[in-house]
Formats: structure tokens, sequence, C-alpha cells
């Protein structure tokens, strides 16, 4: 099969399309025949060296989706999506064909084309993870999410799901059309030394019961600053530098509550429980679908990492079959 490989860390440029062996299912994995994969900016880290557990030579791609033509008679001919460790802890979905094991496989949801539904496992999981099995977001709380592309795009949509008033936080507006300009209340833009005060201004100085932070850096000790009393923070990103500094005394005063949300800690098979949670929401369109920016062959898998890499705000996904 045609599969993009890396054999050495690196930019973008490490990457190559190779032909590889297919892989067969066995008494654990069933095979898959990739209609569509998503690139996520964890991917392109992953390419960067960036995780551990990686062992070379990998081919990357954490999120799929795809038709069963291998395993369990009941499986073959579904459809099926899937996230996890792919290109991690093992090979991944930016190829022809991809092994999961048979527990991970969940059927896709049937409003979804491929595209669409191997563009919401990493985001939308991340987001579940922090707003809902972390955070503990309850109906009439006030959900801040700082940073609304991707992840806080989806944070947003679940925030609403639940009930919740939702703020977007972001350097510049989204597109009008997208889900979080959509659904938030509002998306305000202050400069980060004024967001604190921005949002205790929005909530009649109480703050806000949960904050998803999906960007890090100059953004974090705000984000804590925000917080209502026993306030919790949920933070995923740090591209603006791995060490941060608060008050630890405002921190205890106010009973605040700090979460790190990691994706890599589910491997396929744990995030399939996520995927199984999230499917009734795009079934009747609670959710809504991810915008795809555009679909490429793998042969353009370079420029697309480097697009993903550059901030590309639609979703960009391989469609191993095109080319």
């Amino acid at each position: 099969m045609q599969a993009l490989t890396f054999d050495r860390f690196g930019d973008p440029g490490v990457l190559r399309v190779a032909t590889v062996p297919t892989p067969h299912a066995d008494a654990v994995n069933a095979v898959v025949a990739v209609r569509a994969a998503s690139i996520n900016p964890s991917d392109v880290a992953n390419v960067a060296g960036r995780f551990p557990r990686t062992a070379l030579p990998r081919i990357p791609g954490r999120d799929y989706s795809g038709t069963v033509v291998e395993g369990p008679a009941e499986w073959i001919g579904a459809e099926v999506w899937g996230t996890g460790d792919g290109g991690i802890g093992r090979d991944g979905s930016h190829a022809g064909f991809i092994a999961v094991p048979v527990a991970s496989l969940r059927r896709k949801p049937g409003p979804l084309t491929h595209a669409q539904a191997a563009s919401i496992g990493v985001t939308f999981a991340a987001a579940w993870l922090g707003v809902v099995e972390y955070a503990h977001l309850r109906p009439g709380e006030t959900l801040v999410v700082i940073g609304v592309g991707g992840v806080g795009g989806a944070g947003v949509e679940i925030g609403r799901w639940l009930g919740a008033r939702v703020i977007g936080l972001d350097r510049r507006p989204p597109d009008p059309d997208s889900p979080a300009a959509r659904m938030a209340e509002r998306i305000v833009t202050p400069d980060v030394s004024e967001s604190a005060a921005v949002i205790r201004g929005l909530t009649a100085g109480r703050g806000a019961d949960v904050v998803l932070n999906t960007v890090g850096g100059a953004t974090f000790e705000p984000s804590l600053a925000m917080l209502a009393p026993r306030g919790r923070l949920a933070v995923l990103a740090s591209p603006g530098g791995r060490r941060q500094g608060f008050d630890l005394v405002d921190f205890y005063h106010n009973e605040s509550q700090l979460f790190g949300v990691d994706t890599l800690r589910r491997d396929m098979t744990a995030s399939a429980g996520l995927l199984e949670s999230l499917t009734p929401g795009f079934e009747d369109g609670t959710f809504a679908p991810p915008v795809i920016d555009r679909e490429v062959p793998l042969e353009q898998a370079v420029e697309a990492y480097r697009a993903v890499a550059a901030g590309a705000r639609g979703r960009i996904v391989l469609v191993p079959g095109r080319g």
C-alpha cells in the first residue's frame, strides 16, 4: 500500500510517500481501508519529535474514517471512525490501510462524510476531556474558551450542548459561519493583559466557572485570574513556553482547580468511548460538521503538513485513494 512515512524527526520535509506492506487482521486487530484522515497539529508535533513514545520508522496520523475490509464478519463493510495514538504508539492513518484494535471499532455517524468524520477525533476528544470529564461543566455555568479554533470550537459546541453560557476569547474573530461564531454568546478579542478584566466585566465581576485554554503561553496567568470562586481551568497547550508562574496565594484563596488535558493518555480503544458519547450529537445535528478547508492526496501531504504547521484554520484532510 501507499503510506506517508518518516524515519527521522524534523519539519514536514522529512515525510515521504512510500510503498509499505499492507497490514492484515489478526486475533485482536481489524483492517480499515482509509477513506479520509485529517492532519492535526499533534501530527505535525509528532513528526517534529515532540512525543517520546514514537519509535521510527513510523506512519503518522491519529484520526481516520473508512471501511472495515478485514476482521470479524459482523464488521466487514462497516463505515467506521476512530482516533487515539495512531502514529505514536502504533502506525497511523496517513496510509491506504490501517490496522486498529477490534475493540476500538465504532460506526461512523451517518450524516457525516468520511472527510468530516476524520476531522473530529482529536479536537472533540480534547474538548470533551477538558470540559466534561475533568471540569464537570454544569448547566447554567459560564464557560470561557480561549482560542476558538479546532479544539476551542469543539469546546464551544459542547458547552452549549451542556446548557452553559459560553464566551469565546481569541486574538481575532472567527469565520462568521464557524460553529464557534454561531454558538458562543459572544466572541471577544481583548489584549491578553486585559482579558481577565473583560471576562469579569461580562460576568458582573464573578468570573468564569470553567476556562478551557487551548492556547497556553501568555494566556495562562490571565486564565487563572478570570476564574470564579472554585473555578476550574483546563489547559492543553504550551506553545508559548513550558514554564509559567502565578500567584499561589490567590490560587488557593480562590479555591481554583487546574487540570492538564492530554489526549495521548488514551489509546484507540479508550478513545472509542469518547466517540461513542459524541455520536448522538452528530446524528441529530446538535454538533455541526467540521469545516473542511481542502482534501488532498498523499502526494500533497508535505505541503498540507506545512499548512497545518503554519496555523491553517480549516481542516486539511488526506484522501489516500485520491491522486
